[in-house]
């Protein structure tokens, strides 16, 4: 499928709109044209010509959403039909059957991507750049952008339209939650150069800024404080916008007291996420070892 031009992806866009504001009134209304136009939008997501969310220096958390890219992938699941995706031979098959607009990426050698045997997927509409190496078993979910360079590990989960920059290392079991609705809503961002710890999660449109380290068992969401030990200042969510982890802050798993009530009497405490230190030659040497797995 050729690609699209600046105007062809205008039109993409304006034809993807007006499908979602006026579906047809079944799944079995919509017509080839229809699906036709969706597989050309999913092409230009793999290709990356697209993508859920993008830099943006004008809005203060650095990235924009792209609202009609959410409207096209949830298209997708209106257009789909339950299929059988089932593999291997009958009577010892993996049984699988899910919307029939989202099988497996099909990937072959020339696309640059290791993917070590062992029971790893990724749906179709997803983007992985050049270099990308998938651990088993990991998943990357429709709607996902994955910069060059970049090490999923095992058990590792890139959730809905998560956007996750170049030479990241998503460590063993960590977790980047997907954000499809409402399509307004920022997707989980992790830039360029970031280490999320085994265990880590990263939830609800947090932005994690470049070269930052997540240390294992990090928990990040909009409602969590994370406390500045360096800056002395405590990193909230605003309002109307994402909790954003500053670039080459290194942030671990804390606790902080209980100073009302039971809890108090108790000697309880709450987790916490804390920046203990920002970035140096220490923990840049750490991190370097990261490149022999790649």
């Amino acid at each position: 499928m050729p690609a699209e031009s600046a105007a062809g992806l205008s039109a993409l866009r304006e034809a993807i709109e007006r499908l979602f504001a006026e579906p047809p009134a079944a799944p079995a209304d919509y017509s080839p044209d229809h699906r036709e136009l969706f597989a050309r939008f999913k092409e230009a997501l793999n290709r990356g010509a697209i993508r859920a969310a993008e830099p943006d220096p004008a809005v203060p958390a650095g990235w924009r959403v792209n609202t009609w890219v959410k409207q096209g992938i949830l298209l997708g699941f209106r257009l789909g039909v339950i299929v059988d995706m089932s593999v291997g031979q009958e009577g010892a098959s993996l049984p699988f059957f899910d919307k029939s607009t989202y099988p497996l990426r099909h990937l072959g050698p020339d696309a640059g991507v290791r993917i070590v045997p062992g029971g790893s997927s990724i749906r179709d509409g997803v983007y992985l750049g050049r270099g990308v190496t998938c651990m088993p078993p990991m998943y990357i979910n429709a709607g996902a952008w994955v910069g060059d360079g970049t090490l999923v590990d095992s058990h590792a989960l890139v959730g809905s339209c998560a956007q996750v920059g170049e030479r990241v290392h998503l460590s063993a079991a960590a977790q980047l939650g997907g954000v499809l609705e409402p399509v307004g809503a920022l997707p989980v961002i992790i830039e360029d150069d970031v280490l999320v710890g085994g265990n880590c999660g990263v939830y609800e449109g947090t932005v994690v800024k470049r070269r930052a380290v997540l240390a294992a068992g990090v928990v990040l969401t909009r409602s969590t404080p994370v406390y500045d030990l360096v800056q002395e200042t405590i990193h909230r969510a605003p309002d109307d916008g994402p909790l954003v982890i500053p670039a080459e802050a290194v942030v671990v798993p804390g606790a902080r007291a209980v100073t009302r009530g039971a809890g108090k009497d108790w000697g309880l405490s709450l987790y916490t996420p804390v920046i203990v230190k920002y970035r140096d030659a220490s923990t840049d040497s750490r991190a370097q070892l990261e490149d022999w797995l790649r």
